[in-house]
């Protein structure tokens, strides 16, 4: 299960940069202003459920199937480790892509440079907070099966 967290956790520092990246952008060619904040979160989740979906389905897929060529590595439980990664995935991207657009808004309405919320800075709240979404469904989805 460990060697999935890179998998997770990058995937959401990915997208929180790129959010970022395009919101400063926008900000910086006044193609966006503060007030824009409720339609860029109704963009961004869309485009986080549908991005994540996908990556989440990837990391389901690779975690399942790789059941098939080392039958032992997950033992009886690669169906929920399968899930785990998925929704993991799907959360963490979610995350990331929420995080990354709004994070530079909230700055500007503080008063704050947005560029401080730049890519390094995104990513590595992403993916403090992403460990913690990955243990949390992991919870859910394991508690109780695995001793």
């Amino acid at each position: 299960m460990n060697m999935l967290v890179p998998l997770i956790i990058s995937s959401g520092g990915n997208t929180g940069s790129q959010a970022s990246t395009l919101i400063i952008q926008a900000m910086a060619k006044a193609e966006i202003t503060i007030a824009d904040w409720l339609t860029i979160l109704k963009r961004e989740v869309k485009s986080g459920i549908v991005l994540g979906g996908i990556l989440g389905l990837v990391g389901f897929l690779r975690t399942y199937m790789w059941s098939y060529v080392e039958p032992h590595l997950y033992g009886t439980h690669t169906f929920l480790l399968a899930m785990v990664t998925g929704i993991s995935v799907l959360g963490v991207v979610l995350w990331g892509t929420l995080a990354g657009s709004m994070l530079p808004i909230f700055l500007k309405r503080m008063k704050f440079d947005p560029a401080t919320s730049s890519a390094p800075f995104v990513a590595t709240l992403v993916d403090v907070t992403g460990i913690i979404i990955y243990f949390s469904v992991a919870y859910l989805f394991l508690s109780g099966v695995l001793l």
